[in-house]
């Protein structure tokens, strides 16, 4: 029986329309590193090691564990047995891959190719000598892991509108800023327009920095956020581009947007009385989470279910070399 023969049958239960945002959940990013740890498990079995959260989603790192992956926060925890070790989606320093070498490791590199680009833009950058600017969020691993690409000072951080204001550069003609590629589009937006107002000569990325699958999800959330009494983000409270979603839905004129790991963690006195909610998930968060918090509501409410798809992706990602099929 659908969800909508079931709204019809259970007369008893308030109604309850759900717009389901689409794209939503897994990015190509995040399915290429899960399949990076998943196959080599396979291939060389376990331990595999990791070196921090393969990606920001409490259930998969729970689930990749259960499968015999080992997580870490460095390397030097990581006996010398041989046994793959994995770098995560976010990205590390120059100096880990390194530090790897050293030790004759054999690694993984489960860094996003979109976050590769913008490793490469820096490099490029600071070949031509010019001061790089990077918008981001001071902590992340993304952004520790691009800061990391070049020596210490290379590169200045930019989280707000007011340090764009205050950046004071070397050389304002030698002068170039890329960002994360989680971030809101909006915000980076308007820093970006104070830096190019300051700056003219600024370089800008060859193209944009912040990924398709942040800029999509945001839009689908945009599309519906004015409409709902509430939204609900499905991701890990340390997801950079979940963080961003329930902020986006805020700004669109959301009574409430809240931002939950798992269905059990619906504050429902929090939510009031609902005639229609939305549901999206960041990108590290798979989709049994979101089909889980919709049966929650479903065990509340006669749902319907309307799916609101704003783009669609078909973005696959090459898996690395040592994992690919055997040539025929």
């Amino acid at each position: 029986m659908s969800r909508n023969e079931n709204a019809m049958a259970d007369a008893s239960k308030p109604p309850l329309e759900i717009l389901l945002c689409a794209p939503r959940g897994f990015c190509a990013g995040v399915d290429r590193a899960i399949q990076i740890v998943e196959l080599a498990l396979q291939r060389f079995g376990a331990p595999v090691y990791v070196r921090h959260e393969i990606v920001h989603n409490r259930y998969v790192v729970d689930g990749l564990r259960e499968k015999g992956a080992v997580f870490v926060e460095e390397l030097d925890e990581i006996p010398d047995d041989g046994q793959p070790v994995v770098f995560s989606a976010h990205g590390v320093p120059k100096s880990v891959p390194e530090d790897a070498r050293a030790r004759e490791m054999f690694f993984l590199d489960a860094t996003c190719p979109l976050v590769s680009k913008v490793h490469k833009e820096a490099q490029i950058h600071f070949k031509r000598s010019r001061e790089i600017v990077l918008i981001g969020h001071a902590g992340h691993p993304e952004v520790i892991g691009t800061m990391g690409q070049l020596p210490p000072g290379s590169v200045s951080l930019i989280e707000t509108v007011a340090d764009a204001e205050t950046f004071q550069p070397r050389d304002p003609e030698q002068l170039a800023y890329i960002t994360q590629t989680t971030l809101s589009v909006d915000d980076t937006a308007a820093i970006v327009k104070v830096l190019t107002a300051r700056f003219p000569a600024i370089t800008a990325p060859h193209k944009e920095d912040i990924c398709y699958a942040t800029t999509n999800r945001q839009e689908a959330v945009k599309r519906i956020a004015a409409s709902v009494d509430a939204m609900i983000v499905v991701g890990a409270p340390n997801s950079s581009n979940s963080q961003r979603l329930r902020e986006v839905a805020e700004r669109e004129g959301c009574p409430v947007s809240v931002l939950i790991q798992r269905a059990a963690e619906i504050d429902w006195t929090a939510l009031g009385n609902l005639r229609r909610v939305g549901v999206t998930a960041g990108a590290s968060a798979p989709e049994v989470l979101v089909e889980e918090v919709i049966d929650a509501f479903a065990a509340r409410y006669a749902v319907t279910v309307e799916v609101v798809q704003t783009a669609e992706e078909t973005i696959a990602f090459n898996l690395p070399r040592e994992l690919r099929p055997a040539a025929a």
